[in-house]
């Protein structure tokens, strides 16, 4: 890069430099009004970038941007004389410049012109998520073990996952909890991925999300329509009956997966019975399978999660195993 030439220095005013920063997932040309403001009242644009993004619109509007990477020193003359310089940011952000800057300040030697982070344009929430995708994207066509997966392949690593969320919300761990909410998105994002491939039926991860945010308008009718509800209770009557229109089932066991944990899924049968103001009485036998299906439904009946419960029990056995294993605390 060639070097810029000093503005006049004749003045005290040291200038004023700014620093612009704008997401790359927010489509270019999509700026603040203070950015666009500071771009077209500043002496002189500069970006190290020849290929930004921002470039082709900066220049439709009318902005002179030229392609420089100017050191500090050079930075620090070119806004002497009271001068703005805006520096469009490439995606690392500028450290060197920045550094130097910080350097030159700290030898109090320097009469060092104002520095302003300004961004340009902000993430949104959620926009991470598009980072997710990209990244998914490439590890499917280039990782050997990633690009080979199917559903089935994957399936016990959501199921894995799973049980390690639980894991993490039981025992309050919170950076644990936000690892493993991470682990199960990647399960979401990759299966999406793998479904994007299909010859017949694909479909991709905005599909996934586009479908689940339908769901979630239709059954909130009190948040996104003219219903009301004004207790938990209210809301779960109004789920069900949405839920109970969108499936049309002729039975209440449908959609009730019959592999998961068997307590878990005594519970849910005896909750799907006690919902719909069924009477099924338990079915009679002998041996513990009878009598455990009976603490599940008794369980449910009383607002516990029987799987939440034995496993809370099999910690505490869990840890008397090891204190036993330990032996007999020293005096």
């Amino acid at each position: 890069m060639n070097a810029i030439s000093p503005a006049p220095t004749s003045e005290d005013d040291p200038g004023r430099v700014v620093l612009l920063t704008t997401s790359h997932r927010v489509a270019p040309g999509l700026l603040s009004w203070p950015a666009w403001q500071a771009l077209h009242a500043a002496d002189r644009v500069l970006c190290a970038d020849g290929a930004h993004p921002q470039l082709p619109y900066l220049r439709e509007a009318g902005i002179s941007v030229e392609e420089a990477a100017p050191t500090a020193e050079e930075i620090v003359d070119a806004c002497a004389g009271g001068r703005t310089v805006v520096v469009v940011a490439t995606g690392e952000g500028e450290p060197a410049l920045t550094d130097g800057l910080a350097r030159l300040a700290g030898t109090g030697r320097v009469h060092m012109p104002d520095l302003e982070l300004l961004p340009a344009s902000y993430d949104l929430p959620g926009a991470r998520l598009l980072d997710l995708v990209q990244v998914m994207d490439r590890i499917r066509a280039e990782c050997p073990w990633s690009s080979r997966q199917t559903h089935k392949g994957l399936a016990k690593y959501g199921i894995e996952e799973a049980y390690e969320l639980v894991e993490a919300i039981e025992e309050g761990d919170r950076d644990e909890l936000r690892e493993e909410l991470g682990d199960v998105l990647l399960q979401v994002v990759f299966h999406a991925r793998i479904a994007e491939e299909h010859p017949e039926e694909p479909f991709s991860v905005d599909d996934v999300a586009g479908g689940i945010v339908a769901k979630l308008i239709h059954r909130h009718p009190h948040v996104f329509g003219e219903e009301t509800a004004d207790t938990p209770e209210d809301v779960k009557a109004h789920w069900l009956r949405t839920k109970a229109e969108e499936k049309r089932r002729s039975s209440v066991t449908e959609g009730v997966p019959l592999g998961q944990p068997a307590l878990a899924l005594a519970a849910k049968l005896a909750s799907r019975v006690r919902t719909a103001g069924l009477e099924v009485p338990l079915p009679a036998g002998e041996g513990v399978g009878y009598e455990l299906l009976a603490l599940a439904a008794r369980a449910e009946a009383a607002g516990v999660d029987p799987e939440a419960a034995l496993r809370a029990a099999a910690r505490a056995y869990h840890e008397a195993i090891r204190n036993a294993e330990a032996g007999p605390a020293e005096a």
